[in-house]
């Protein structure tokens, strides 16, 4: 709490405390000579007075008076500072993009603060949630030191949330989940009061800076979408995707090669990067489109067999917002995996997920595996959804006021329209941090 002194109440006393002094007929009250001032006053004045049983003589005045000013400054100075103190510090924290740029700072105070999770239940399938926290506790464990990007603080950090609150929390649900799933019962997460006694609850508001009052977040949804192709080119199926061959080590041609490079057939024979690639499979155009914007796509193959494919490395070019697919510049490279896969620093370390409970975002800036709930509101009664983020994209970074939802897998637009119908485009986000 600041110390604070009127100028009028100093004044006064030093007044009074002169007139005092200039009696020469009056005595001060009688005190041992070793007795011991206040501690406070101590502290205060790193002062302390002889005290004596005669009268005090002009020279005395003019000391006790020259202290007694020196205390009134030094009062003044610790109201100064201690005023100073009780102002909140600026929580500054500084955006950068995918590059490790610096783009602009902003007050954590300004979007982050403590909120309360409405009584209802919160909805996620929790075997899923399960297998995505342990799978994203694990990158944690062992990939901290290939990718010290995950141990970055992040915009909670202006919250005083480390990263190793980020594991506590990870571990803590991981726990009640294991426990919860054993005994056979719904689990404790999904109750509200229970996250709420548990859990730092933190309100996120948006910040866009195109859209300046946006409040809530931009909830998109995607998806792994399944798609004929084939295993070798034909006349409908001519669009191919790569792999970087493993042998080529950190050669990095790719990065100078445009998705309209790509597509004119530098790679194919008598191009001129013929041999650096494998092709691993065949698609429409849409096909292609879909894979690089979804980064996961199931392909069931004219032969009867089927595999997941997955992004693996990018030519380094930017994803430009607003500009149509087919124009962007960025390409990616695939490999098979046998899961859908969402953030890893290599294709070989990528998270499995789960749809319904992942939530693609700013990895650099957010951070992975930040817990978060959606509230929105549906048919009239407040919703929770319960999610991880443990993906990201091109269109996160950097991203403050936007997640994407993993919707599921599907096997057209149209039945990934009706399933998300059901899911609102904004919502009023929380992160989850144990207490």
């Amino acid at each position: 709490m600041s110390i604070q002194f009127s100028k009028h109440f100093r004044f006064t006393v030093s007044i009074a405390t002169l007139l005092l002094a200039g009696l020469g007929s009056s005595y001060l009250y009688s005190h041992p000579e070793s007795r011991q001032q206040s501690q406070h006053y101590d502290d205060a004045n790193n002062l302390s007075f002889n005290q004596r049983e005669n009268t005090i003589l002009p020279t005395e005045t003019r000391q006790i008076s020259t202290r007694l000013l020196n205390f009134t400054t030094t009062q003044k100075t610790l109201s100064q500072n201690l005023t100073h103190q009780d102002k909140p510090a600026s929580a500054s924290y500084s955006v950068i993009d995918e590059w490790k740029k610096y783009k602009f700072s902003i007050n954590g105070g300004q979007i982050l603060n403590p909120g309360t999770l409405p009584p209802v239940k919160v909805n996620f399938h929790q075997g899923d949630l399960l297998t995505v926290l342990v799978n994203t506790r694990k990158y944690f464990q062992d990939y901290s030191n290939e990718d010290p990007d995950i141990l970055r603080k992040g915009l909670l950090s202006t919250q005083g949330v480390t990263a190793s609150d980020i594991l506590k929390t990870l571990d803590f649900m991981i726990t009640i989940l294991k426990e919860d799933i054993a005994n056979n019962r719904a689990t404790r997460l999904q109750d509200s009061n229970f996250i709420n006694t548990n859990f730092r609850v933190i309100k996120w508001s948006a910040h866009n800076p195109e859209t300046l009052n946006q409040k809530r977040l931009r909830i998109t949804k995607y998806a792994v979408f399944t798609h004929p192709g084939s295993r070798k080119k034909t006349s409908t199926y001519n669009i191919p995707i790569y792999s970087l061959k493993a042998n080529l080590g950190n050669d990095k041609f790719y990065t100078k090669y445009t998705k309209q490079d790509v597509l004119s057939g530098i790679y194919e024979p008598n191009g001129k990067e013929f041999g650096k690639v494998e092709p691993l499979a065949y698609l429409t155009r849409d096909g292609l489109e879909e894979a690089l914007m979804e980064g996961t796509i199931l392909i069931n193959f004219i032969d009867g067999s089927k595999a997941f494919f997955n992004v693996d490395r990018n030519n380094e070019m930017s994803y430009i917002r607003g500009l149509k697919a087919t124009a962007q510049k960025r390409y990616w490279y695939f490999k098979q995996v046998d899961a859908i896969k969402g953030y890893g620093y290599k294709i070989d370390a990528k998270i499995s997920i789960k749809p319904g409970v992942t939530f693609a975002g700013d990895v650099l800036n957010i951070g992975l595996g930040r817990l978060i709930v959606l509230e929105h509101t549906k048919g009239g009664r407040k919703q929770l959804q319960m999610g991880v983020i443990a993906d990201t994209g091109g269109a996160f970074l950097p991203n403050l006021y936007q997640l994407d939802f993993l919707a599921g897998v599907f096997q057209n637009k149209q039945d990934f329209g009706q399933h998300i119908a059901q899911f609102p485009d904004y919502a009023t986000a929380y992160f989850l941090v144990k207490k």
